[in-house]
């Protein structure tokens, strides 16, 4: 009788280590998953799953019992760690944001939102721009091009139109005489959300040629990354794409159209990476339960359904 209690003791604290390492795993896997579900855009995803190899070496390095190793990848992590969060802080400031809201269920459910057509959207843009760039009329677009943009990143948040995108109506926004044309107009998916924003000036040292159009989009595309604005300048007509705080600048109506297909395409700048992890979480729950059962003498699951 002793033995038979003290083998069920020993039984009960290995499944209780082991209960513990997988609960450890499915919070690491689960944090993962938030943080892919916030960050979609390939270029990025690269980057964070470069830094989750590091992780991962880092502890095998320390299980191993390899300590030069291990201090090195650590301080490799810690820095990695710090780059990725100036790198990544809209990302990371929309992560907090969430998690201080209590929007927990939102962490895990990636975006449903519809990305611009290259047939639909992009030509109802690139067509009002010709217009207004031959007619000298000066226009400032902002498009969304992974996720939402934080309106308090504004200066100030503008008009809320929510209309269909058309080059009818961009052409009339932006018409010298009417209310809305001294500031910028956001597009988001295949509607124009709002009018009139006003944007922050960047602060970088630009060319006199430059107005205060182009600053105001180089200024936006500095703080916030998920974003491209379209330019037209006033005085010589000239289209201008900015992007990341870098002025792309003079470009023809062909060359803007292949950077917004490229841009925008949801071929190329988004890709499905949350939902398959999603599943490997499944296959890794189902796989411990099973080791579990039958550490502790259970019938599986496989067994029961069979009787």
């Amino acid at each position: 009788m002793g033995d038979w209690w003290k083998q069920w003791l020993i039984n009960l604290g290995q499944s209780g280590s082991l209960l513990l390492k997988t609960l450890d795993i499915a919070l690491v896997l689960a944090l993962t998953y938030m943080i892919l579900v916030i960050i979609s855009e390939r270029r990025t995803l690269w980057m964070v799953r470069g830094f989750i190899v590091l992780m991962l070496a880092s502890a095998l390095s320390n299980s191993l019992g390899l300590p030069l190793l291990n201090f090195v990848l650590e301080k490799l992590v810690i820095g990695c760690a710090v780059a990725m969060a100036v790198a990544l802080q809209s990302e990371f400031r929309r992560f907090l944001e969430q998690l201080g809201r209590g929007e927990f269920r939102s962490l895990f459910l990636p975006s449903n939102r519809t990305v611009p057509k290259s047939d639909s959207v992009i030509d109802e843009i690139v067509d009002a721009v010709k217009e207004l760039s031959k007619n000298r009329i000066g226009a400032l677009l902002i498009l969304e091009t992974s996720g939402p943009i934080d309106e308090r990143d504004f200066s100030v948040p503008g008009v809320k139109l929510n209309a269909e995108v058309s080059k009818e109506l961009i052409q009339t926004i932006f018409q010298p005489k009417t209310l809305l044309h001294d500031g910028a107009t956001m597009i988001r998916g295949s509607r124009i959300v709002a009018s009139g924003i006003i944007l922050p000036l960047s602060g970088r040292t630009a060319s006199r040629q430059l107005g205060t159009r182009h600053r105001a989009a180089m200024g936006i595309t500095e703080r916030v990354e998920n974003c491209i604005c379209v330019v037209v300048s006033e005085e010589t007509g000239s289209i201008s794409l900015a992007e990341r705080g870098i002025l792309n600048r003079p470009l023809t109506l062909t060359k803007l159209k292949d950077c917004l297909e490229a841009r925008l395409s949801p071929t190329v700048d988004r890709e499905a990476v949350a939902p398959g992890l999603l599943s490997l979480v499944r296959q890794i729950r189902s796989k411990a339960l099973a080791l579990i059962s039958r550490l502790l003498g259970l019938p599986s699951t496989a067994s029961r359904d069979k009787k």
